[in-house]
């Protein structure tokens, strides 16, 4: 089983977010039969077999061992990962796309590059999972409290000048068997609740 999976495609997405497939998807996080499932989560077995099938002909449920009882076979399931990013490619035309209005102060457009950075890499790991082979990524997380605006206005200042530094240095247009590598950086509150997000979200000016 994956830690996160990705799912590119419209079909399986809409498959993902029936309710009662999130249940069975949560649910097979460890191995079950659909008779399990349906005394777990309360379900009649004939609807926890017909979603077993939908979920498992888009692959995010992956056959793990059948069982003989008498003259029934009995299949065990189990998720394809722990938990699913659903790519914005499988919106089509209709995905954020950050080339339409690039703005550094926008919160939109950092939305737009986090949903292409969702796409790309997800991209690389379905490639890489049929490859058997990793992909080389970077991340970093960090969380800093600002004592005012002026001061936050001053980081994203400085943090922009050394990342665009490290760009220059690094970046060789000619170099032979190089590779493009994108570099996404980017800056967000932390949201609270929904009330707090929409009084912080007034103050921004």
């Amino acid at each position: 089983m994956l830690d996160v999976a990705v799912i590119e495609e419209a079909a399986a997405a809409e498959a993902s977010l029936d309710p009662t497939r999130s249940r069975i998807l949560a649910a097979l996080a460890e191995p079950g039969s659909a008779a399990m499932l349906a005394v777990r989560l309360g379900l009649p077995r004939q609807k926890v077999n017909y979603h077993l099938k939908e979920l498992e002909r888009h692959g995010l449920v992956e056959l793990v061992e059948e069982r003989r009882k008498g003259n029934v076979t009995e299949r065990v399931f189990q998720a394809t990962a722990a938990s699913y990013v659903i790519s914005p490619s499988a919106l089509g035309a209709v995905s954020p796309d950050p080339a339409r209005s690039p703005d550094q102060l926008s919160a939109r457009w950092l939305l737009a590059l986090g949903s292409r950075l969702v796409q790309e890499v997800g991209a690389l790991l379905t490639g890489a999972a049929r490859a058997q082979r990793r992909v080389a990524t970077f991340g970093i997380d960090a969380q800093v409290r600002f004592a005012s605006a002026a001061d936050r206005a001053a980081f994203a200042g400085e943090l922009a000048q050394a990342v665009t530094t490290l760009v220059s240095r690094y970046h060789d247009e000619s170099a032979p068997g190089g590779r493009d590598h994108r570099v996404v950086v980017g800056m967000h509150q932390i949201p609270t609740e929904r009330k707090d997000a929409e009084s912080e979200a007034g103050q921004e000016n």
